[in-house]
């Protein structure tokens, strides 16, 4: 009886022990984080120190370095420009608006976002969180991304220039559009028909009253996007004048000849070079040795697709999201331009 006795009270001890959570673990503290950050970073610089400034000339640093800075001076105003107007959108605009200026079906909406687009100046950097501002007072994320696509690649200011860089050949004008806009669209309706509500991160806004809660609104906003997104922007400001420099230029020049070879390659320098879309056209301009069809690739995808896009939206939206879209709207670009292109003179 005893031992009985002393089993029953073994059991009840264990039933009142907290059930074990072998997965869980306490999150780390902020000074922890920075602690690894810090001895990351420091050890990165002491590897590059070691292994890679030996191997690294003047010339290539200072090249590096004039392109780094150069997409970074050349990005920053549309940015901040994207943000001001993201965040004026959130404090300053009723959500009743985008009911009633969009279609209410999300098919239809689509379209319409993507005409949007072609009234509203703007780089690939201002679009990103114009895109979130908009998804944040209740437009559907399909249209969204259409006007995040569209909007730096069919603006007034971009056909201009594009225009300008190509004299005398409107068609080249006309392509670009068309092929831009129906990449965008297809994009769009993609996104509406197989994107899933977890695959997306929608910034979240709160909601603003009165004039003094409006102007805090818009404040708080542009703070955290501009600084949310000007450390992305770093990043592939970083990546592609890494890849500038290391891509010898020999590579290019001896895949012009071939009509497939030349198309993927401008559509990959055009990811990698991550220039904005106002000046993109007087560098395709200048690349004669290749076929209209591969320019007009240049043209299509780098506002769509470059590296800095690419941080900004994982940034904004998630990198669930970026591994998704980044490559349907890179297909879709390269596609469609060939596609255009064929029909250009």
């Amino acid at each position: 009886m005893a031992r009985m006795s002393d089993r029953a009270g073994l059991l009840e001890a264990e039933e009142e022990l907290p059930p074990a959570d072998w997965g869980r673990r306490e999150p780390a503290s902020p000074g922890a984080r920075a602690a690894w950050t810090f001895g990351l970073l420091a050890a990165v610089l002491v590897v590059g120190r070691i292994w890679v400034a030996p191997h690294v000339g003047a010339a290539a640093l200072d090249a590096w370095t004039t392109i780094f800075v150069a997409v970074c001076v050349q990005a920053l105003p549309f940015l901040v420009f994207g943000v001001a107007l993201s965040a004026a959108i959130t404090a300053f605009v009723p959500a009743s608006l985008w009911r009633r200026v969009l279609p209410r079906r999300p098919g239809a909406a689509v379209p319409a976002a993507g005409a949007m687009g072609a009234v509203l100046p703007g780089c690939e950097c201002a679009s990103v969180p114009v895109a979130g501002g908009l998804m944040a007072r209740g437009v559907a994320p399909a249209a969204a991304l259409t006007f995040l696509l569209a909007a730096p690649a069919i603006n007034p200011v971009v056909m201009v220039a594009t225009a300008v860089a190509f004299p005398g050949r409107p068609e080249m004008v006309a392509g670009r559009f068309a092929a831009s806009l129906l990449v965008a669209v297809l994009a769009g309706w993609a996104w509406l028909l197989a994107g899933r509500g977890e695959w997306l991160r929608i910034p979240s806004r709160p909601a603003a009253h009165g004039t003094a809660g409006r102007l805090e609104a818009f404040r708080q906003a542009m703070r955290h996007d501009i600084l949310h997104a000007g450390g992305f922007l770093v990043v592939g400001a970083a990546g592609a004048a890494t890849i500038n420099v290391v891509v010898p230029a020999d590579w290019v020049a001896g895949a012009a000849g071939n009509a497939l070879t030349s198309v993927l390659l401008l559509a990959g320098l055009a990811v990698l070079m991550s220039i904005c879309s106002e000046a993109d056209a007087f560098v395709a301009a200048s690349l004669t040795q290749f076929s209209t069809t591969a320019k007009l690739t240049f043209l299509v995808v780098g506002p769509m697709v470059d590296l800095k896009l690419i941080a900004l939206q994982a940034g904004f939206f998630g990198r669930r999201f970026a591994v998704r879209f980044v490559p349907l709207t890179f297909c879709l670009a390269v596609g469609v331009s060939v596609l255009v292109g064929g029909l250009l003179p």
